[in-house]
């Protein structure tokens, strides 16, 4: 099954790479296509009873997921033991290439008012960022992801609080060509002021990047990851709650504005773990449940490799290996269901939204190697080939 998605942007598995272990990143990747349609077009906790809670869990982890498994792909680009010579430069070449695509594509998108944020041009800028990381070993990767989940969130508030009080966001927008090209969505919303800024959010492509680095197919390592990944929910989401409990009684720990950022007049959000909020213990509690939705699939499907050809697996996996086709075609989609104004019963439309990406990917994927749009991305960077 194919690596290629919107997270890996189109990066071919390697060789050595087991059939389990590139099953389990695509299933892993079409749980987070799955959990993006949640939080999009599902129920809204509060409004919606027990499913709403339900599914308000896809909210800011199911994006985080995607990030963290852009990192993941970006070492198969590289190579899990890095390329060097001509092949590194042509691996950094076609990394750099789908970074620009994403970004002007996604700025493209963006300008054409499409219903739902959208990632890609963030994407690209991530790729960008990680490119000079992309030879560092696991351990390294994992130091910075930890020290920029770490430092990230604080640099963010006092830059946005200085751009606030100085009012310099308009005149660098207005020198920015990609604030232009998207509508207003230039590289400080991309690095700073956005829905999924890079300086709050490369701690995800890092930690997919030393993911990468490792063998998941070593049963023990995967149990080593997976207290990992709780023992990052607990530091997350538990020192949250211990935070606003101790220091901001008045601040609720788990539920906050959902736009990416924490408002530089409230000091006291940088306690929370809310989905979006860009706050160390979101980004920590939230790099947890990616890191064990990952360790779960590839166990899953390395003890089980049959599984993965079988319903309801191998569908969710297709939709993992299309996830660029599939997350493109759901803007179109809920743009021409009326956009902010779908119909009513969102169980229901997300339950629909959900059949037909399943159904669609599984169907293309029996036939065909990689989605329409995975398939010219790859076209289009095929230019890295001649670098010498």
């Amino acid at each position: 099954m194919s690596a290629d998605a919107v997270t890996n942007i189109a990066a071919e598995p390697t060789r050595s790479a087991s059939t389990g272990r590139m099953a389990g990143l695509d299933l892993a990747r079409g749980l987070a296509v799955l959990g993006m349609f949640a939080a999009h077009v599902g129920p809204v906790q509060g409004e919606d009873g027990p499913i709403g809670l339900a599914a308000q869990f896809a909210h800011g982890r199911a994006s985080a997921l995607f990030a963290l498994l852009a990192g993941v792909s970006l070492t198969l680009i590289a190579g899990r033991s890095p390329r060097v010579g001509r092949a590194g430069r042509q691996a950094a070449a076609r990394i750099a290439l789908r970074a620009l695509i994403l970004l002007a594509v996604g700025s493209a998108m963006t300008a054409m008012h499409a219903p739902v944020d959208v990632i890609l041009a963030y994407y690209g800028l991530y790729f960008l960022l990680a490119l000079p990381l992309s030879r560092l070993p696991a351990g390294p990767l994992a130091t910075a992801a930890l020290g920029w989940a770490l430092l990230g969130p604080q640099l963010s508030f006092v830059l946005r609080a200085g751009l606030d009080t100085r009012d310099w966001s308009e005149p660098l927008t207005a020198l920015d060509p990609i604030a232009h090209l998207s509508g207003g969505e230039g590289l400080v919303a991309l690095l700073l002021t956005g829905n999924y800024p890079a300086l709050t959010w490369m701690p995800f492509v890092l930690g997919g990047m030393a993911l990468g680095r490792l063998d998941l197919t070593s049963a023990r390592l995967r149990s080593r990851l997976a207290a990992t990944g709780a023992a990052l929910i607990g530091l997350g989401y538990g020192g949250a709650w211990l935070a606003c409990r101790l220091v901001a009684t008045d601040v609720d720990w788990w539920h906050g504005a959902e736009e990416g950022t924490v408002n530089t007049a409230d000091p006291a959000g940088l306690l929370t773990a809310a989905p979006h909020s860009g706050t160390t213990f979101e980004i920590l509690g939230s790099l947890g449940v990616a890191v064990s939705i990952v360790v779960a699939c590839t166990t899953l499907l390395a003890r089980r490799p049959s599984v993965g050809t079988r319903l309801p697996v191998a569908p969710v996996a297709a939709v993992g290996a299309l996830s660029l086709s599939v997350y493109v075609g759901h803007i179109v989609l809920i743009e021409a269901l009326g956009g902010d104004d779908l119909p009513d019963s969102p169980a229901v439309l997300l339950a629909a939204f959900s059949a037909l990406a399943l159904a669609l990917a599984w169907m293309w994927t029996r036939r065909f190697r990689r989605g329409p749009l995975e398939a010219a991305l790859h076209r289009a960077t095929l230019l890295a080939r001649f670098v010498r």
